[in-house]
């Protein structure tokens, strides 16, 4: 039987620790916390939970987590937000893969909370990514927001595995508005470094289409009153993250 390192990065996240590391503690051998200076109870409830907590000044998700699976002692790697839990049938299928593996790595299927609804479309769901792997065959990218693991052979194929993990987003409205806020700050910080530049109809069109892409093409529309909120905030986060980014380039 193969060894799991579950991995998991946090910052004030005392609402949400204990649920997630009673969730991984269902498949994994050890857990890797890895902090940003908490300022509340997360450390104490990790360290409470058998959880091997370093702290590191956060930088961006993808360096973070990289340092993250930096700090795992085994060779197979399982990356979970804090606020996201394994489903029953998704514990049944790592635990068959710790058994046998048939891939070096498997993506897992994310469905997403949001308000206190299970969102099934706005092309949040299905939503397949690369969260379990043999660490020797891919590494994190170092990207500052939609980081995630990368295959070091592209062409090397990847399982699937059953079941959901279940993302609890946001509790309110009030939370996606500040996360979308430190989002396209990030990503502003990415343009930067790319020299990445947006022009005024960039601005006027790219929002539009977002809301389109979500709400029509990927049947946002479909997930009713919540679904159509969330789309209107995925066109407002489009919005701010070209205006910050041309702003950015003005000065």
């Amino acid at each position: 039987m193969i060894k799991l390192s579950s991995v998991i990065i946090t910052y004030n996240e005392e609402q949400d620790i204990r649920r997630c590391l009673e969730s991984v503690k269902r498949v994994a051998d050890e857990i890797i916390v890895v902090d940003s200076f908490s300022q509340d109870n997360t450390v104490a409830i990790a360290t409470e939970m058998g959880a091997k907590v370093f702290t590191k000044k956060f930088n961006g998700f993808g360096e973070q987590k990289a340092f993250c699976v930096a700090q795992a002692t085994h060779d197979w790697i399982l990356s979970t937000d804090v606020d996201e839990i394994l489903s029953d049938e998704l514990v049944e299928s790592i635990l068959a893969i710790k058994q046998n593996p048939t891939h070096n790595a498997y993506y897992v299927n994310i469905m997403t909370n949001y308000c206190g609804h299970w969102i099934k479309h706005c092309g949040w769901y299905p939503e397949y990514k690369l969260r379990l792997l043999h660490k020797g065959k891919g590494t994190m990218n170092l990207n500052k927001v939609h980081e995630g693991f990368e295959m070091n052979d592209k062409s090397e194929k990847i399982g699937y595995l059953k079941g959901n993990l279940l993302h609890y987003s946001y509790n309110t409205l009030a939370e996606h508005t500040q996360k979308i806020h430190f989002y396209t700050d990030l990503a502003v910080q990415k343009a930067q470094i790319k020299g990445r530049k947006v022009n005024k109809l960039q601005i006027l069109l790219a929002p539009k289409w977002a809301f389109f892409y979500h709400y029509i093409i990927r049947h946002g529309f479909m997930d009713g009153y919540w679904g159509y909120i969330l789309c209107r905030n995925l066109q407002y986060e489009s919005f701010l993250k070209y205006v910050k980014i041309h702003n950015s380039n003005r000065k």
